[in-house]
């Protein structure tokens, strides 16, 4: 079943859509109606939707500056509007469909499928890339490679390059070399039991450092570290002493 937000700041189109999705999507379900900018992002971080349905133009706000205000962007969009004109910006922002008002019954439908469809070969990604990252833990430590999940399907990374990787709510941002950033949907925890193994080490509860990347330590309470990319990292207290016992001090 695809979760579904709408956003509209007119109360006629949020229920007119509602009704449109309950009557001919049978694979959809409207988790909320928002109003306005504030009460979208409120709504998205409550339900965690498959696809928000969101109106481009409201009143001194757009569609835009929601998606402006969510970090990482962990669904799908499609726009509504009744204005052509904003097609090329909405798929800038990676919209999976644009529908023009009045909303055509199966041009909803197909969007609906659309988002069903991706859902459905995210989680075959997703499973795809617990295998190979099973697979390459417990034989070949030399050659590991991480696979990370993307829009379109998977990267491999080299676990060499991945300089630390940083907890972000349920998310986590994996740094590595080239200035490059990843932003997958799985606990820092689950990376931390994966690439323990593979010489790093958890320093915070936000941080998870690549030992082989570390450039400098510097003392302190906790102190922090600087790596390859110089950024400087807090070494919690509580696990200073493993972390210098870790590197032979």
């Amino acid at each position: 079943m695809v979760r579904c937000i709408i956003v509209d700041d007119e109360l006629k189109n949020l229920e007119n859509l509602k009704i449109l999705l309950e009557d001919f999507c049978t694979n959809a379900e409207v988790a909320a109606l928002c109003q306005n900018v504030e009460e979208g992002v409120k709504a998205i971080h409550e339900h965690h939707p498959d696809v928000v349905f969101l109106d481009i133009h409201m009143q001194r706000e757009t569609g835009f500056d929601l998606l402006e205000r969510i970090k990482p962007v962990d669904f799908e969009v499609v726009f509504t509007t009744a204005h052509s004109e904003y097609a090329i910006k909405a798929f800038k922002f990676s919209a999976i469909d644009y529908l023009l008002k009045p909303i055509d019954i199966d041009e909803l439908k197909r969007a609906v499928d659309k988002v069903e469809k991706k859902l459905n070969s995210n989680i075959s990604a997703r499973l795809e890339q617990l295998v190979l990252n099973l697979k390459s833990s417990s034989s070949h430590k030399q050659n590991f490679k991480l696979a990370i999940p993307s829009s379109d399907g998977l990267v491999f990374v080299k676990i060499e390059d991945i300089i630390y990787c940083e907890a972000s709510s349920n998310y986590t941002q994996i740094f590595t070399t080239g200035g490059k950033k990843y932003v997958v949907s799985r606990t820092l925890k689950e990376y931390e039991e994966l690439l323990t193994d593979h010489n790093f080490f958890r320093i915070h509860n936000s941080f998870l450092i690549n030992l082989n990347s570390v450039k400098k330590y510097v003392r302190g309470e906790g102190g922090y570290v600087i790596m390859d990319d110089d950024s400087s990292l807090d070494v919690s207290k509580r696990r200073k002493e493993a972390f210098l016992s870790k590197i032979g001090h």
